[in-house]
């Protein structure tokens, strides 16, 4: 199984994970480099890709308990535009767009000390052009999770459940599982799969700036018709490098990341169960490049 599918689960999981009011726009950009294709090799074309993405979580209700958890409903709207330039690469990658957008509604409450229940509802379209007019059924796809959450230490919470897409255009239930780890102060250190998957280290070298290292993996996809038959177009890419991070506030940050692109998937798969379970000993994808991104954060 790919891991791509790793990705698209927690997708939507990541639409709504925040109790907290927040607002959030990055742009990135993966230079160009070598494509290999599914038995790693190279086909003599290459490509580059840039990258805007933006949203805000923002809860309709919330009351904390006793243990600091929440008693929320909260809303989520995520969009991501992608656009790329590749040159020679006809029947490997021919977008060159890709545009997603989410929506959901989550609920979250405490169990007990130790447990909370989080529940998430939404839609999402995952198309090969911006242009909303082209909005098919087909691109669209609704998902939905229901986890619980162990608050095993103050700095640790670990979520399993199950959660349900309709990728393949009929209801399909998942396993899922996430966790968030976090090391505040002035060295500070965390492991997410809460809001993507991140890993990061680094320290406040003074007020205004924090100096990390991450590792992250993103990505997108797109639901389209492809050789006449309803394919899902992969992208996925894990990047790595050095984050200075300007604090302005204790609301407002601006985290800038130089590095390398070190691995880029970018594949057409059939919508069917069958390429869900399919394992490939190579996704064709683009060699290592650089990378770097810009964002904006803002929580109120």
């Amino acid at each position: 199984m790919k891991t791509a599918w790793l990705w698209m689960i927690l997708l939507f999981v990541s639409v709504c994970q925040g109790v907290n009011a927040q607002v959030w726009l990055k742009t990135e950009y993966i230079g160009s480099s070598g494509f290999r294709d599914a038995d790693n090799q190279k086909v003599g074309g290459k490509g580059d890709m840039k990258v805007i993405q933006g949203g805000v979580n923002i809860p309709l209700s919330m009351k904390m308990d006793e243990n600091n958890h929440p008693t929320a409903w909260m809303v989520g709207v995520g969009a991501t535009y992608a656009s790329m330039n590749n040159k020679n690469l006809a029947g490997y990658v021919d977008l060159k767009e890709i545009f997603n957008a989410q929506l959901a509604v989550s609920y979250i409450r405490p169990l007990n000390k130790k447990w909370s229940l989080l529940a998430s509802v939404g839609v999402g379209t995952f198309m090969d052009t911006p242009n909303l007019s082209y909005i098919r059924f087909n691109n669209l796809m609704g998902i939905g999770m229901a986890a619980a959450i162990w608050h095993l230490r103050e700095n640790l919470d670990v979520g399993m459940g199950l959660a349900l897409n309709t990728t393949f255009g009929y209801p399909m239930v998942f396993p899922a599982a996430f966790v968030d780890w976090r090391i505040e102060g002035r060295y500070m250190v965390n492991v997410s799969m809460m809001d993507g998957i991140e890993l990061s280290g680094g320290i406040q070298l003074h007020k205004l700036m924090r100096l990390k290292l991450v590792a992250s993996m993103g990505g997108m996809m797109a639901l389209v018709e492809h050789g006449g038959k309803d394919q899902i177009f992969t992208q996925q890419y894990v990047v790595c490098g050095l984050q200075p991070e300007l604090v302005l506030s204790k609301s407002f940050s601006i985290p800038l990341t130089v590095g390398v692109s070190a691995y880029r998937a970018a594949y057409y798969s059939d919508r069917t169960l069958k390429a869900f379970f399919k394992g490939d000993e190579y996704d064709p994808h683009f060699m290592p490049s650089f990378y770097a991104s810009v964002a904006l954060k803002y929580g109120f």
